[in-house]
């Protein structure tokens, strides 16, 4: 990741994204460059437009009306049951737990 992280670096700050270039940059920031990966990342990047790629990546985010409640997964009644039935399991588990352990006490 930082191999990219270091190519949009260079990009945004108008330089060239060289083998050499992008191999500074990861020296500074204190990680060990591996000249395959960034071969590869050279490579691959050639003749790509990386504003129009960054442009068509962004997911616009939508922010939601305040007071509005979160969008839920599933129907509303399933996860309320679901939770009543696993409360339900906890307790069953607990129970049988906690009287192993008194069990145990006496004998």
């Amino acid at each position: 990741m930082e191999y990219i992280y270091g190519a949009m670096l260079l990009h945004s700050a108008g330089k060239k994204i060289t083998e050499e270039n992008i191999k500074k940059v990861l020296t500074a920031a204190g990680v060990k460059a591996d000249d395959a990966k960034i071969k590869a990342l050279t490579a691959s990047l050639e003749g790509v437009d990386i504003d129009k790629a960054i442009k068509s990546a962004a997911v616009p985010v939508v922010a939601a009306p305040s007071g509005a409640p979160a969008p839920a997964e599933g129907k509303p009644e399933e996860k309320k049951e679901e939770k009543e039935k696993k409360k339900k399991e906890e307790e069953e588990v607990s129970e049988e737990e906690a009287a192993a352990g008194l069990g145990a006490l006496f004998g």
